[in-house]
């Protein structure tokens, strides 16, 4: 093993103790499976920690990024990697690794085994044993970067199944206020629910009870009936019979799934009898869910999210000419500095990629929207990003802007430079790349989508095609 100065971080036993409570407000378990692909999977984080259980025989890899992609800055911690005897964590996919250890049969293909992760203000980085104060990494990051996401997966001969920041029972009371967790636009999710009636579920655009927003009533009047209802507007949506739902007594399985507005509920799992169903029900991206119970109901939760739908990054792309299928997206990873961060309201994160001008500097940005990721514009004084979806322009107020460096240079019809910025994708799974247009005096961001041989931008409420245009490289 190399030698290295390090800090170590141990934890007291009121730490440890905060730990727990902390774990308490984690949420839900995210559920995935890794094949030997080498391939990561990207999950947002919030406090500082991942706590979470493997089961591999081998090459437990997870990344620590800013954004939802494999780009720098990035932390990776491999856990049982040769053969399943020693650790490591590496930065930016260079070497020497900045730390080791001697982890013997630190992985078991039989059986779960539980780590955490976690990162200081002052940019320490400490990998542990479940159940175990002492870290057997620790390493100082002298950059000491703002992690927003981990990824995970397994390679070198091993497939593994993880259990990821797992989160104890939810409660709610008998006041008809939402609980809310962030849906991360999985698509689908399990929900577990103990109570004896009203199983008020909510997919919103914001954690605020507001529109947009669908919500499904389980088990309602009395256990009788369910519902579909869209923006609270009356009639229902859907409603049909359901007499004696749900049960106080044990926990009721739904599966709950939403794609390209159609909104299915399934009663024991993915292949369970229907409960209800409605078309163009889900009409904006879902970003949080909550739930609620009410009128005379309590209710127990257990809530599950899908990961293996989840549609950042894609794993499968087209062939397009200029890609490469050996980074995220299928094409040229950032690979340098740049990256994606979480803002919202109208905010401009330091290092913002400047992406034109109409009356004021605007950024590039991206935002869920119509089930795709789309670059867009950011506008400061508007409090939102612009993306071009459905021949309209729409306004986004919670989304992500490019930060880092880059360059813009000439662009026309579907040749994509091989060092073009990835940007997100359509609804479809159609990687976009991230381009810009002179229009009317401004110089407007949006959307290259290669199969169409364009740049869309979003202007005067409109999406507005232009063959040729700029695209952002790096």
């Amino acid at each position: 093993m190399r030698s290295h100065t390090i800090k170590v971080l141990s934890l007291s036993l009121p730490q440890a103790q905060k730990g727990e409570k902390a774990r308490k407000d984690r949420k839900p378990d995210i559920k995935v499976d890794t094949e030997d692909k080498l391939e990561y999977r990207f999950y947002p984080v919030t406090n500082r920690i991942v706590n979470f259980k493997i089961r591999a025989p081998n090459d437990a890899h997870l990344a620590l990024t800013t954004g939802p992609t494999e780009s720098d800055p990035m932390l990776e911690i491999f856990i049982g990697g040769w053969k399943n005897t020693k650790s490591v964590i590496r930065k930016n996919r260079t070497k020497p690794d900045v730390v080791e250890a001697d982890t013997p049969d630190v992985l078991n293909a039989g059986e779960f085994r539980g780590f955490w992760i976690r990162w200081t203000t002052d940019g320490v980085i400490t990998v542990g044993r479940e159940g175990e104060a002492a870290a057997f990494l620790s390493w100082q990051d002298p950059d000491n970067c703002p992690f927003n996401y981990v990824g995970v997966c397994t390679g070198w001969g091993a497939s593994g199944s993880w259990i990821i920041e797992g989160g104890p029972e939810m409660k709610t009371p008998d006041n008809l206020k939402y609980q809310f967790l962030p849906a991360l636009e999985h698509g689908s999710m399990t929900v577990e629910f103990k109570g004896s009636s009203n199983c008020h579920i909510g997919l919103m655009s914001i954690s605020r009870d507001d529109k947009p927003l669908t919500e499904l009533i389980l088990g309602g009047w009395n256990n009788t009936a369910s519902v579909i209802r869209v923006n609270r507007e009356s009639p229902d949506r859907v409603r049909v019979d359901t007499p004696n739902l749900v049960n106080a007594n044990h926990f009721t399985i739904f599966h709950i799934e939403w794609r390209h507005g159609h909104l299915s509920v399934r009663k024991g799992g993915a292949r369970g009898p229907l409960v209800i169903e409605g078309p163009k029900c889900v009409r904006f991206p879902v970003r949080f869910v909550g739930v609620r119970t009410a009128w005379g109901a309590t209710g127990k939760w257990r809530i599950h999210f899908d990961a293996g739908t989840q549609q950042i990054p894609p794993k499968i792309v087209p062939n397009i000419p200029g890609g490469r299928g050996d980074a995220p997206m299928g094409f040229v990873s950032s690979g340098g500095s740049a990256c994606w961060v979480p803002a919202t309201a109208g905010t401009v994160p330091e290092g913002a990629v400047l992406g034109g001008h109409d009356g004021e500097q605007i950024y590039v940005g991206r935002a869920r929207y119509g089930g795709g990721l789309i670059p867009g514009k950011v506008v400061p004084s508007h409090g939102v990003c612009y993306v071009a979806w459905g021949g309209g322009e729409n306004s986004v107020a919670e989304y992500e802007v490019l930060c880092g460096n880059g360059n813009w240079i000439t662009g026309s019809g579907a040749a994509i430079p091989p060092n073009a910025m990835p940007g997100g994708e359509t609804e479809e799974g159609e990687p976009l790349f991230v381009g810009r247009a002179h229009h009317e005096g401004t110089v407007t961001v949006g959307k290259v989508q290669p199969s169409h041989g364009c740049v869309y931008i979003p202007y005067g409420g409109e999406e507005l095609r232009y063959d040729q245009y700029e695209i952002f490289v790096q």
